[in-house]
């Protein structure tokens, strides 16, 4: 089993699928990309299966179950369908995401409190198959106490708006993120649940999430793979690895 790290780095290969799939064929392949990244340092695989296929597709979950040494954490939406599919495989994790067709990517986070009832009830038959259940959310703590109450192991703080004013340079903006990350992370580890962080991290600006101690793991997906087009795939995850690990001896 490869190398366990104090602060876990997942890395999403969403984006190898998407290049697949804008020629056709099977090429560039995602299981490949898995693979690579497990012998990068990556500690664990996330792969959003959404409802349009735009990028994973079943046989890459199918694939990717087979082929791994170290975790899935297989992100999806909270429809029967995708409950369905991740019934069938029990990955390691489920991680339930907002999604809408038209969305370039994952806006903003799962809204738990709006309908916990629904919601607690949807994650119970993926929870007694074995799968951890990650709930990806905003730094708010009605969202993070609602997630608690419904019964998910882990939540996923929605780095995006932090790491969106650290591009431009609004630093008032950046420190007001980063404080209520700091400060969220906190707040749900104390209510024990598990802490991961993701969306938009850059080798510029994940070091204060890593420094945050309540975060077990970052999943890093788009820049990495966008890395890779100029440092390999292999010695892109390395980088990213290496900051980490700066941020968290």
């Amino acid at each position: 089993m490869p190398q366990q790290h104090p602060l876990r780095l997942g890395v999403n290969i969403d984006h190898v699928a998407t290049l697949r799939n804008a020629r056709g064929g099977g090429l560039p392949d995602p299981v490949r990309a898995a693979l690579v990244a497990q012998e990068a340092g990556a500690d664990g695989i996330t792969a959003h299966l959404r409802e349009d296929r735009r990028h994973i597709r079943d046989a890459d979950v199918d694939a990717l179950m087979e082929a791994l040494e170290i975790p899935l954490n297989f992100e999806m939406a909270a429809t029967d369908e995708m409950q369905a599919i991740a019934l069938r495989h029990t990955p390691h994790a489920v991680c339930l995401v907002p999604e809408k067709r038209e969305e370039r990517t994952t806006e903003g986070g799962l809204n738990v409190a709006q309908d916990e009832n629904k919601m607690a009830h949807f994650i119970a038959p993926l929870r007694g198959a074995g799968c951890r259940v990650s709930i990806f959310i905003a730094a708010d703590e009605r969202q993070i106490v609602a997630a608690h109450r419904i019964g998910a192991d882990v939540i996923e703080l929605h780095t995006g708006a932090y790491c969106d004013a650290f591009a431009v340079g609004d630093l008032e903006a950046r420190d007001r993120e980063l404080a209520a990350l700091r400060e969220m992370a906190a707040f749900a580890h104390d209510l024990g649940l598990e802490v991961h962080a993701g969306h938009g991290l850059t080798y510029e600006d994940v070091t204060p999430i890593a420094a945050l101690p309540q975060v077990q793991e970052v999943n890093i997906g788009h820049f990495i793979i966008g890395e890779a087009v100029f440092r390999g795939l292999g010695p892109a995850i390395q980088k990213m690895r290496e900051i980490l690990d700066k941020a968290r001896p």
